[in-house]
């Protein structure tokens, strides 16, 4: 199974609590769940770094925002990586690899040596996939704050 593959393995069955004790609800596919929340991930990630880009562009130069462009795409084959990993834990191995950790440390030589890129937006630039995480935790605590309107 991969990001890409949209079959269905069997899956848990979940308990519910109910008045009368625990009950038994519908299988929940962890898998498509999690490719759901991945692509809602990509996206909110690609529309902050679309704004974000376009706002350097506007109030620094271009070559800043070009910069910080490289770093939010090397921030989003950080996830797309770290995605995968976690797809492995889900089918074999119960470890992550530490080989997505070099690309911040590829990217940084990288600036440090091509002196058009510059160091700090590259670094911002790789955090921007952090901003769409504060972004979606805010949203999904405020969502679960709402009363739910179907209980009485």
């Amino acid at each position: 199974m991969s990001l890409s593959d949209e079959s269905t393995d069997p899956t848990p069955i979940t308990r519910q609590e109910t008045p009368s004790g625990f009950e038994d609800t519908e299988p929940v596919d962890s898998m498509q769940e999690f490719y759901k929340l991945y692509k809602e991930f990509l996206v909110i990630t690609l529309v902050l770094t679309g704004i974000i880009f376009i706002s350097v562009w506007i109030f620094y130069s271009l070559n800043i925002a070009l910069s910080y462009l490289l770093g939010a795409i090397t921030g989003m084959v950080y996830v797309r990586m770290l995605a995968k990993d976690v797809e492995r834990i889900s089918q074999e191995s119960r470890q992550l690899s530490k080989t997505r950790f070099a690309l911040l440390v590829v990217i940084t030589l990288l600036a440090s040596r091509w002196h058009q890129l510059q160091i700090m937006p590259i670094f911002l630039g790789f955090l921007t996939y952090k901003a769409t995480l504060i972004i979606y935790v805010i949203r999904e605590s405020l969502l679960w704050a709402l009363p739910n309107p179907r209980q009485p």
